[in-house]
């Protein structure tokens, strides 16, 4: 007679492994850092005039403590307000950051609304999107270079939100989940 052990319970280094270490080493992390990029410009400016910016939003303790600050600084819509009447800043895209600066959730600004970037899913995908970013990049500075401003601009931002899915390994499954959560009306 055999006896065959069906423990229904995870080994103690497994769940070390999988979900006490990743949760420290988020907490390290903390806090979150909420920033808005932009093109900044004068009013009356032409394309040539456009520079790209990034505007501090704040910062939060927790993944969806980030998202709801950038939800609300959107939906107000005075993100980039200063003093200077005259100066114009068109946001675009949301970044939520770590502490030591790894992506942990991207996504476009539209229409009042923040679409947020699903995360690679491996690796590899994240290669795939390093390789077309760079290469729209390299395509941004040509148009540049022949003076295409707009072009260039448009080109840059495509890079931007293909790189937006570039989520820090540590957070890929986080943000993931947050993603798949339903928002409140």
């Amino acid at each position: 007679m055999t006896h065959t052990s069906q423990s229904t319970f995870a080994p103690i280094g497994r769940i070390l492994a999988d979900r006490v270490l990743p949760e420290c080493q988020r907490a390290q992390k903390l806090p979150l850092r909420i920033s808005c990029l932009g093109a900044v410009s004068y009013a009356g400016a032409t394309d040539a005039d456009y520079r790209d910016r990034s505007v501090l939003l704040g910062e939060a303790a927790s993944p969806e403590g980030a998202i709801a600050l950038a939800g609300l600084c959107v939906s107000r819509g005075d993100i980039g307000r200063g003093d200077d009447t005259g100066l114009c800043f068109e946001p675009r895209l949301i970044v939520i950051q770590d502490r030591a600066l790894g992506l942990v959730l991207a996504g476009e600004i539209r229409a009042g609304i923040i679409l947020w970037e699903q995360p690679v899913a491996s690796d590899s995908e994240a290669c795939r999107i390093v390789i077309d970013a760079s290469r729209q990049r390299g395509l941004a500075f040509a148009a540049s270079g022949r003076g295409d401003h707009a072009s260039a601009s448009a080109l840059r931002f495509r890079a931007a939100l293909l790189e937006a899915r570039l989520v820090d390994p540590l957070w890929r499954e986080t943000a993931a989940e947050l993603l798949h959560l339903p928002q409140a009306a």
